[in-house]
């Protein structure tokens, strides 16, 4: 039976949507009338690539490896048997896409190049990122895997657009996205504010709900999460990092828990339909 709803978590890398939208994503998991998308959209390379960083593992598998594992958590916090999870590669406006189903959540890693806090991308990939292909300072943006290419931001916005459509099926869907409004949510990664506006562009003429989740300059606003919110956020966010850690990468949980952990700052737009696609 399709779900009553469907809701889109759309994470600049495979932590973010535990540090600045929980505690929405469990509740929207919990829901078994509601699909959950998450959309990973970098690596999270750090400029390693497919590299190891001297680790057993290359760093992005160890990041989707903590994305997986707080996904399956969640969906199973309610007692039942774990289940296999299911892979394959959809094709969205001619790129194709890994994606890992579990029970009612799906997840996308397009693994496209971390581009540096800065927005001015790695060396060691190609100086690509998001910034940098919005600004047309690069014509072509790779899967760090090889997947998939974009050649500019309109052929990046056209396959989020896809995939937004595709999973909505019909439905309005709830967007999640980090806060791009800089006087709001200043000082924030460049990857944070251009995946923003890469969903924003992707959805425009589309009905939708939109949840702009404040970023790093949460860190600076007064705890706002207690008791069971807080808990939560604090297991997810460590069910991440023990998955990091189980392929042989380090994590810093002292960072996280002084800025983020009892702090979930958020606003609601909503987007009325107009043009072809509503």
């Amino acid at each position: 039976m399709k779900p009553k709803r469907v809701a889109f978590y759309f994470s600049p890398h495979e932590d973010d949507w535990q540090l600045f939208m929980m505690p929405a994503a469990f509740r929207d998991i919990a829901d078994n009338s509601t699909r959950c998308v998450f959309v990973h959209l970098t690596a999270g390379d750090a400029g390693l690539g497919l590299g190891t960083g001297g680790r057993r593992h290359p760093y992005y598998l160890a990041r989707e490896h903590g994305a997986e594992a707080a996904i399956r958590f969640l969906a199973d916090c309610d007692g039942k048997p774990p289940e296999e999870p299911r892979i394959d590669a959809p094709v969205f406006a001619r790129h194709a896409i890994r994606r890992v189903s579990y029970r009612n959540t799906v997840a996308y890693f397009p693994r496209l190049p971390d581009g540096n806090p800065d927005g001015g991308g790695y060396t060691a990939t190609g100086l690509q990122s998001l910034k940098r292909l919005a600004e047309n300072d690069v014509t072509t943006m790779t899967a760090i895997d090889g997947s998939a290419d974009y050649f500019g931001w309109a052929d990046l916005t056209a396959m989020l657009r896809a995939l937004v459509i595709g999973e909505s099926e019909g439905r309005i869907p709830d967007l999640h996205i980090p806060e791009l409004d800089a006087t709001i949510n200043p000082g924030d990664h460049a990857d944070h504010r251009f995946t923003a506006r890469a969903v924003r562009d992707a959805i425009d003429g589309l009905p939708a709900r939109v949840f702009h989740h404040m970023g790093y300059a949460a860190g600076e606003r007064p705890e706002n999460l207690t008791g069971e919110d807080r808990d939560l956020k604090c297991a997810v966010y460590a069910v991440t990092m023990a998955g990091v850690l189980a392929l042989d990468h380090t994590v810093a949980w002292r960072h996280y828990d002084a800025l983020f952990a009892g702090r979930d700052y958020w606003r609601e737009e909503r987007v009325a339909a107009s043009g072809a696609d509503r």
